[in-house]
């Protein structure tokens, strides 16, 4: 078998709002094809722009390279050997950041031509399914309001959802504010609901340690990302002092920069996001280095339904993974992108081991209607 075309698909609502941190507004999404029909999809959480030049670009030299032309003609299925060629020609622009987020949806495309060929799902084909049943918490923006946080909790809890996080908005303008947006959510669903904050770096160190001992309050299950992602100091005390756990790693790229947030950092739970991380690939080791520190890994998933699936894969495939994150989003992107999305119900997702790759394709009504040619 040999890839014949990359495809770059770069997905659009009509209007969108920059101001909101909200991936759920545009994408890019990945298309590989093959001589003999099978074809792999992925997706990339990054600057979709950025992205798509990242895997569009011609060829300059060895090392600076666009991925679109390290692939033509290479074998789909020789996954680990191809991520190590796009890793090598890109090094002259690369290493980190865009360059790693585009090689990321490629890498989940692989996957996704590998189960299909094998007639297996990527789970399986990671290495097997150590949990087929994984809690899914609600991912949410937090509410500009009280009332309306208050009344998003209750309408999760009703959804089934044990376990929800809200994010970004308004948290860190003022920690009173703050404290009576968890104590309505918290009085909201009671205490048998996990609830988690995204804080979405809003705070230096001393902030986050005034606000841990809040949240600690009100059985706050993981404060994410309070801090900049270049302050491991910061985390690492953060860490070391407060008895919540803290977790982050959205934002990084490549292993290195997570084996400093286990080593330096202290980090609790760690969240590598399979479109911005490297893909399944790199995934698969960062995961790893983790269970190697006992800590827990819950992949950050704030897209499609093709990034939720890989997610769900990737969780169930390692032995420190226990729950995925879940887009509440009525973005159409998040909700109508894919065919016969992983099913939420009372408060878990079941691993789809019934169909060969990730599982899902894309309804192409969906992808023509919000192409951006």
């Amino acid at each position: 078998m040999k890839i014949t075309e990359v495809e770059t698909i770069y997905l659009k609502l009509p209007d969108i709002d920059a101001s909101r941190c909200d991936g759920t507004q545009d994408t890019l999404v990945i298309r590989i094809h093959t001589d003999e029909g099978i074809t792999g999809i992925g997706e990339i959480d990054s600057s979709p722009v950025v992205a798509k030049a990242v895997v569009d670009a011609p060829a300059s030299h060895s090392i600076a390279t666009g991925l679109r032309s390290l692939l033509i003609g290479e074998n789909p299925i020789e996954v680990e050997r191809l991520w190590d060629k796009m890793y090598r020609g890109t090094i002259y622009f690369g290493r980190s950041g865009p360059a790693l987020h585009a090689i990321s949806g490629v890498d989940m495309a692989l996957w996704d031509i590998l189960g299909k060929t094998m007639n297996r799902p990527v789970s399986e084909m990671l290495g097997g399914v150590y949990n087929r049943r994984l809690k899914a918490y609600a991912s949410a923006l937090m509410p500009d309001t009280i009332e309306e946080a208050a009344a998003q909790a209750e309408q999760y809890a009703r959804q089934g959802y044990k376990a929800m996080k809200f994010g970004w908005g308004p948290i860190g303008r003022d920690a009173k504010f703050d404290e009576l947006q968890i104590k309505a959510i918290r009085s909201a669903v009671g205490n048998d609901i996990d609830i988690m904050i995204d804080a979405g770096l809003a705070w230096d160190l001393k902030g986050a340690l005034k606000m841990a001992e809040i949240y600690e309050k009100y059985g706050v299950y993981w404060l994410e990302e309070p801090l900049h992602s270049n302050d491991i100091a910061g985390y690492r005390e953060l860490a070391d002092r407060s008895s919540l756990n803290i977790a982050g790693g959205e934002q990084e790229s490549g292993r290195l920069a997570f084996q400093r947030l286990l080593d330096e950092g202290h980090l609790d739970i760690i969240q590598p996001d399979l479109g911005r991380c490297g893909g399944l690939t790199e995934g698969k080791k960062i995961a790893y280095m983790a269970y190697d520190k006992h800590k827990k890994v819950v992949p950050h998933a704030f897209k499609t339904g093709i990034l939720v699936a890989a997610s769900t894969h990737f969780a169930a495939s390692i032995p420190n993974g226990f729950m995925i994150e879940y887009t509440v989003s009525d973005s159409p992107l998040s909700r109508d992108l894919v065919h016969r999305p992983i099913e939420f119900r009372d408060g878990y997702v079941t691993v789809p081991l019934d169909s060969p790759g990730l599982g899902v394709e894309m309804d192409e009504k969906v992808v023509n209607r919000f192409r951006v040619n």
